[in-house]
């Protein structure tokens, strides 16, 4: 097939992206198909006419524009399958504030939040107390992303959020391992468990892509009850939110139990990515997932092979 392979983009997350497009490119080569990249940052106004010139396109983009639905709806508009979900599930996902009141009503657990369109008044506090995450509430790779133990600090990381343009969000902090867990098509994949160094307060973006980041494993040495737990989760999530094709959810182990954090939509794609981890582990090599992303794609385009 002919495939636009999507990536850059105007994000902050650009060059995640990219570094992922080089090996989908690879994978793409290797099975078989002829690869035209294509950056939307550089030639947006060509993206529906090379589309139609395409027989599919493989999205590899993260923030907005990709995750925020855009480049999916104007491929719904010219009738061209891509991998992964459609405009309004991509959308919902990557709005942290409204996946959670979707979250909250489908009895997904998830930290209390707060969401906040514009700077606060002086003084203001959230309705919980501290430890917080303050982050951009449309944002990923933990850009911008803040851990405030008091009040006192809380100014500075909402001024880094509204300076950037975006919208805030607050999350009350929980204590407990991170994990991961991907859904592709109809199942859960295994868990990785994330350990941060203890050098990084959090999974921010140095700990997420340098060599000296943080460890991954998979499958996580978890207990089998939390696992299947945590793997039911995941599947809920990605069905409250409409998605289709694949996500990975976030999670907190607390001792109360799991706690979602949010749902990647296009999570990252490198043969060292979580999802493609968690692939491995149940024997499917980089390639076979690819392939296999496109199947789900042209399926939910009611397209054969």
């Amino acid at each position: 097939m002919r495939i636009l392979l999507i990536a850059g983009g105007w994000s902050s997350e650009r060059e995640v992206s990219l570094a992922g497009a080089g090996q989908i490119a690879k994978a793409l080569t290797k099975l078989g198909h002829e690869v035209e990249p294509f950056d939307p940052a550089c030639r947006f106004d060509e993206l529906t006419s090379r589309a139609l010139e395409s027989d599919f396109c493989f999205i590899n983009l993260h923030g907005s524009p990709g995750e925020d639905g855009l480049i999916q709806a104007l491929l719904d508009a010219a009738r061209v399958p891509y991998q992964g979900s459609g405009p309004a599930g991509s959308f919902l996902a990557l709005h942290k504030a409204a996946a959670k009141q979707i979250f909250a009503r489908r009895d997904l657990p998830t930290p209390e939040w707060e969401f906040l369109p514009k700077p606060p008044k002086p003084g203001w506090t959230p309705r919980f107390d501290p430890p917080w995450f303050v982050k951009p509430n449309l944002g990923g790779s933990s850009l911008g992303m803040s851990l405030v133990q008091t009040p006192d600090d809380l100014f500075n990381a909402l001024t880094l959020v509204f300076q950037s343009g975006e919208t805030a969000l607050i999350e009350r902090v929980c204590a407990g391992p991170e994990v991961t867990c991907g859904v592709l098509g109809d199942a859960a994949l295994p868990l990785v468990l994330i350990q941060t160094p203890e050098s990084h307060a959090f999974f921010d973006y140095e700990a997420k892509y340098s060599d000296h980041g943080a460890r991954e494993i998979c499958p996580a040495p978890i207990d089998e009850q939390t696992t299947a737990h945590v793997q039911s989760l995941s599947r809920r999530a990605h069905d409250a939110l409409g998605l289709s094709g694949y996500s990975r959810a976030d999670f907190i182990l607390t001792e109360n139990g799991p706690m979602l954090l949010e749902v990647n939509t296009l999570p990252g794609m490198t043969a060292a990515s979580l999802i493609p981890k968690e692939a491995a582990a149940i024997g499917m090599s980089f390639e076979e997932l690819i392939a296999e992303l496109i199947k789900l794609g042209l399926a939910r385009q009611g397209q054969g092979e």
